[in-house]
């Protein structure tokens, strides 16, 4: 069986990336508008029924800000850590909060959710991997550095949305004020283009097939700054930029040999579509 990913929006302005196979999904946070969400998965040929949870990284409105009004309408459980609910102060009765930790292992339905702990300036930060009959995805995004848990978790994904938010030069160079290039760059906020790379070529497992860059900074990166630095890399893998203003493609993750490239779909039942990477 395969699975099907595709990054609804990704960046400060909302983030939320969609992960499933042909009977039930997940979303991985709920930062853009319910009416995007649906209207995004219209699109791709995906039906919110088939959404079984949602799953929350942290509490920073860029993940979150969707949440109540998609809970509202379609009351899907949210699994979100103790901490997190705290500080994110979600004021709203009409979904079931379920607490998770490091340690479990959630199923909905045939996926399995594991959450990891990470680098990031929030309450209970966590970053997911969702499995399916051995084949993994991982959402690697506002990650300070690349720690340990990082690294193990990237080295088993044959799939990985992966944070590449800043170009230092940009960054270094740009109008943001001191205390907050400081916050970006220190550890605890995001990972730049070089970050991203260096994790990349250094522990990528020879079976990846997609990896997806995100998280993107309006104003300290540029997407051609970043297919630049990936380009080499396209013709072993399937390499795109994530947009902060519209979906990406749905593409189909399966076990294949490691030197194959799959195509994106544009329906989980839908013809296989030949495009370009860049």
């Amino acid at each position: 069986m395969s699975l099907f990913i595709a990054s609804l929006n990704s960046g400060s302005n909302g983030n939320c990336y969609y992960v499933g196979n042909n009977q039930e999904a997940v979303l991985i946070d709920a930062g853009i508008s319910c009416r995007e969400t649906e209207r995004r998965m219209e699109a791709l040929g995906l039906q919110m029924q088939h959404v079984k949870a949602i799953f929350i990284s942290h509490e920073h409105v860029d993940h979150i800000s969707g949440l109540k009004t998609i809970c509202n309408r379609h009351r899907l459980p949210v699994y979100i850590t103790n901490g997190t609910l705290q500080y994110s102060k979600l004021g709203f009765s009409n979904s079931t909060f379920i607490p998770f930790s490091a340690a479990d292992r959630v199923s909905v339905g045939g996926l399995s959710i594991h959450a990891f702990k990470k680098c990031h300036d929030a309450n209970d930060p966590h970053s997911f991997i969702v499995e399916c009959n051995g084949i993994r995805i991982g959402v690697f995004t506002d990650i300070g550095i690349a720690c340990d848990n990082v690294v193990h978790h990237f080295k088993q994904c044959h799939a990985a949305f992966l944070e590449a938010n800043y170009d230092e030069a940009m960054l270094a160079s740009g109008r943001y004020p001191y205390y907050l290039k400081r916050r970006i760059t220190g550890g605890n906020g995001h990972l730049s283009n070089r970050q991203a790379f260096e994790l990349f070529v250094n522990h990528r497992p020879s079976y990846m097939t997609h990896l997806i860059l995100s998280h993107l900074s309006k104003n300290n990166n540029d997407p051609a700054l970043v297919e630049a630095l990936f380009r080499p890399y396209a013709q072993q893998l399937n390499i795109v930029v994530a947009s902060r203003f519209e979906a990406s493609s749905l593409y189909e993750v399966s076990h294949v040999p490691s030197s194959y490239t799959t195509a994106p779909v544009r329906k989980v039942t839908g013809s296989v579509q030949q495009l370009a990477m860049f």
